[in-house]
């Protein structure tokens, strides 16, 4: 990672908006709040692609609520509920 992404502020994906783009550091699915397990949560993001040092970006909201949100990790276009995507911190 880059000096630039050490220095930006860690964030639960779940708060970025539109436009954001950052790097997922880790994570913290017991402070995501989702009906799914702890170990659950983390299997499925991981399995998504959701893993430490990949580029995010959001790319788009739903009309109700923002929810869910499009991102693109790396390469691949992912819809994810914003209630999960608080347990990717990114920055």
């Amino acid at each position: 990672m880059t000096e630039a992404n050490d220095a930006r502020p860690q964030l639960p994906l779940g708060l970025a908006k539109r436009g954001y783009s950052g790097v997922i550091h880790r994570i913290a699915a017991a402070d995501a709040g989702s009906a799914l397990s702890d170990i659950e949560l983390e299997s499925r993001l991981i399995e998504l692609g959701f893993v430490e040092g990949a580029r995010v970006e959001v790319l788009h909201e739903g009309i109700v609520g923002g929810d869910p949100i499009a991102v693109r990790v790396e390469n691949v276009t992912i819809a994810v509920r914003r209630r999960e995507a608080m347990a990717i911190i990114v920055a």
